[in-house]
């Protein structure tokens, strides 16, 4: 989409407090539909964030069953409802959600800094449909899941973190964007590793997305919503390190770190004997738009 484009769709849009008001949408309601893609938004070039065009507003009024059925969409369940949006144990729903089948799309922490995962209804509803299916909804569970949780297996919060991680890269505008997106789930030794480079590092922080905002800095509740946002498995670990490296080049051929005077971008480590690595072309922003498309 063009700038100019952008632009004249930013003098009549709607900030995402009047959309919400628009749709008939609680606040929370409209902003996991943005997040699943089924409300479009534009970036708000003067203060930053999204607005809403009022073409997609008028698209959704014009949907079949508007305003139930956009509701129904992202209606929330947590463990008890969503077994009973199932029709099975509250025992088993939780096994199959530590399993991976069946994945959160938020969380919040109880008054016990308990972790309480949340569905989205449609999908558990939809899960129930598809006939393989049906042998995990009743019966023995097959015996290699059964080993899966001997093992203690719990998919949840990893699942979580590749569905906000797809929305947030959803939201990228440009290849530097993208790596402060893929740097949010990895710790800061990762980061360090994989960018010595303090002035690509610094640059990089800025476009880095905090973890959804769970107590004070600094707080038992955010450390633990930290936790949950840092990749722990090491094949996640592995394909971040390996994706936030490609970003990065492209981000650099895209737009440099800004750096002092005279100052040079710290090469990655090479064996001896090996050529410095010449600075990059630019043009990193056309492998980025391929990528992401992909």
């Amino acid at each position: 989409m063009s700038s100019s484009t952008i632009t004249q769709l930013q003098r009549h849009s709607c900030t995402p407090s009047r959309a919400a008001r628009e749709l008939g949408l609680k606040r929370s309601e409209f902003d996991l539909a943005v997040h699943l893609g089924q409300i479009r938004t534009v970036p708000d070039e003067g203060g930053g964030g999204r607005r809403v065009p009022p073409s997609e507003i008028d698209r959704l009024r014009a949907t079949d069953g508007y305003p139930d059925s956009l509701r129904e969409r992202v209606r929330l369940v947590g463990t008890t409802e969503g077994a009973k949006v199932m029709d099975i144990p509250v025992g088993r729903f939780t096994r199959l959600a530590r399993l991976g089948l069946i994945s959160p799309v938020r969380f919040y922490l109880n008054r016990y800094r308990a972790v309480v995962w949340l569905y989205l209804a449609e999908e558990l509803e939809e899960f129930t449909t598809v006939g393989e299916n049906k042998p995990l909804l009743t019966g023995r569970m097959p015996e290699g899941l059964r080993d899966m949780l001997d093992e203690g297996v719990d998919l949840r919060a990893r699942n979580w973190r590749g569905r906000h991680r797809g929305f947030l890269l959803r939201l990228a505008e440009d290849p530097w964007e993208s790596a402060g997106v893929l740097a949010a789930f990895l710790d800061a030794a990762q980061i360090a590793e994989l960018v010595p480079d303090p002035y690509d590092r610094s640059h990089l922080g800025r476009f880095r997305p905090a973890p959804p905002a769970h107590g004070a800095q600094g707080s038992p509740a955010a450390h633990l919503v930290e936790k949950i946002m840092t990749a722990d498995d090491p094949a996640e670990i592995a394909w971040l390190r390996s994706e936030l490296a490609q970003v990065l080049e492209d981000a650099r051929r895209f737009r440099p770190a800004p750096r002092p005077a005279g100052a040079r971008r710290t090469p990655p480590d090479l064996p001896a004997g090996d050529p410095e690595p010449q600075e990059p072309p630019r043009g990193g922003l056309l492998g980025w738009l391929r990528r992401r498309s992909v």
